[in-house]
Parts: structure tokens; C-alpha cells; sequence
């Protein structure tokens, strides 16, 4: 294979067979079921990264079992993780903490691409008579459940629809032959094309168990503030940077260098 072949035909790995498809990836009948509680504000501190911000007299997370049974380019699966609130420079939107699914394609793909935080595990939603229920399972281990109570009230689609068009934040790590960081960004993405197709709210409930390699429960349930179960087609956007931190220290060093010289 000619060098320019490998650059036209690179786009993921493997060279000749990659894992994943190029986009844009369309999902259809996606469907969330979302529990936010409220945690230990010093826990969040401690995971979630500069620049971004959270708000410490409310300290909330948001953890997610995401359906998702018709997947342009990565077909059907299953997700689950933790979503902090945070603000970027005074705009809000969700850090992504962790995820786990059951499908190798989105897991590569949203590594390499986005750099979302994935890694295999179990995760199932389902409806079981009179309750949805979500569970992530790591190995033989449970490590999380979470129930609502079955479409219960009707939320309100303009609110469920402004939140999920807010953007959201991933650290994306990619390191070097070395062993050393290649790559260490913060990017923002987006959700596009909504077609919501409805949205209910009702009691809820969340156990997180400890694991060591699936560690939710480091963030302990302290309080079940709302729970919010969504239908809906949407589009996953590709991300930009908005800040990389191998260059930031640079350019500090190069300032102090500048001062240096001037005075």
C-alpha cells in the first residue's frame, strides 16, 4: 500500500478493517433513563477538571442508563455512567465522569473521537411491569441500580429539550509511544437534530455498590433530587477543543520567560 493510500484511507484503526464507521451517527428511539442526586461537593472537586467548575452548594450528579436499539454505524447497545453539571467559562453543561457499555465499536469510537470516558461493561434498562429499571453490572459484580416509577407524570418537552442541547465536556487522553500524554484536551460536544418523543418523571431510587475498577459509588448517594425518563431521535455531534492542556503550561512558560526578558 502506497503511503498516499494510507493517508487517503486512514481514518481509524484498524487500517484496513476500523472499528467503527465515519459519521455523522444517527440514533433512533434512544431512550434515558436519568437520577439526579446530590453528592459530596469535595468528591466532585477532586474529579472533575480545570477549567471546568461546579457549583458546590448543590454538588449533583446525574447517572444515566441510556438504551440505545438502533445506532447509525454501531447498532444496539447499552450505556450507563455518571454526567456532573459544570459551568465553562459562565456556561453550563455536563462533564462526562465515566460510562460503561456492552459494544466495542461506540467504545473505541468514542474514545479515539470524542474521548469519552467508556469501558466494557454490562448495563441494561428495561421496563419490568410498573417500573423502569436500570442496572450496570462489571464482571459477575453488580455495581449499580436505579428505579422510577413508570411514566407517572408528564415532564415538561421545552425544559427536557433546552437541557439536552446544552453542550457537554470530555477529557480526551491519547498517549504517546512513550507511555507519555500524546494528547490531553478538554472537548466540547453537542447534541443535534432532536426529535423528542416524550418524557415522563416519578419516584426514584439508586444504589451504587463499590468496585474498584467501576468506582460510581465515589460519588455516594446522599439524596435522590429528581428522575427524568426520555424518548427521543437525536444526532451525536463531533466535538472541538476548547482547551488543551499541554499548551496552556507553554504558553504560561513562555510569558514568564517574556517578563523575564523585559525586565
Amino acid at each position: 500500500m502506497r503511503e498516499s493510500e494510507v493517508v487517503k484511507q486512514a481514518f481509524a484503526m484498524p487500517l484496513t478493517s476500523p472499528a467503527y464507521p465515519p459519521g455523522p451517527y444517527r440514533f433512533v428511539n434512544r431512550e434515558y433513563l436519568i437520577i439526579t442526586y446530590r453528592t459530596d461537593p469535595a468528591r466532585l472537586r477532586a474529579v472533575v477538571p480545570e477549567p471546568l467548575e461546579i457549583d458546590e452548594r448543590e454538588a449533583f450528579v446525574k447517572y444515566e442508563f441510556i438504551r440505545m436499539p438502533d445506532s447509525s454505524g454501531f447498532g444496539d447497545y447499552t450505556e450507563s455512567g455518571q454526567v456532573i453539571p459544570v459551568t465553562f467559562h459562565g456556561r453550563k453543561g455536563g462533564y462526562n465522569h465515566c460510562m460503561f457499555l456492552n459494544d466495542d465499536g461506540p467504545i473505541a469510537g468514542g474514545r479515539e473521537l470524542w474521548g469519552f470516558p467508556k469501558k466494557f461493561g454490562q448495563p441494561a434498562l428495561r421496563t419490568e411491569i410498573d417500573t423502569l429499571i436500570g442496572t450496570l453490572d462489571y464482571g459477575p459484580l453488580r455495581v449499580a441500580t436505579g428505579t422510577m416509577g413508570y411514566k407517572h407524570r408528564e415532564a415538561d418537552l421545552g425544559e427536557v429539550e433546552a437541557a439536552l442541547k446544552e453542550p457537554n465536556f470530555l477529557l480526551k487522553i491519547i498517549p504517546h509511544v512513550d507511555g507519555s500524554p500524546r494528547i490531553c484536551e478538554l472537548v466540547e460536544y453537542r447534541l443535534e437534530d432532536i426529535v423528542l418523543k416524550g418524557a415522563w418523571s416519578g419516584p426514584a431510587a439508586l444504589s451504587l455498590t463499590p468496585h474498584a475498577l467501576a468506582p460510581v459509588a465515589e460519588l455516594p448517594v446522599l439524596e435522590i433530587v429528581s428522575a427524568i425518563h426520555i424518548r427521543t431521535d437525536l444526532t451525536l455531534g463531533l466535538g472541538r477543543v476548547v482547551h488543551d492542556y499541554l499548551q496552556q503550561p507553554l504558553r504560561r512558560s513562555l510569558r514568564a520567560t517574556e517578563r523575564i526578558l523585559v525586565t
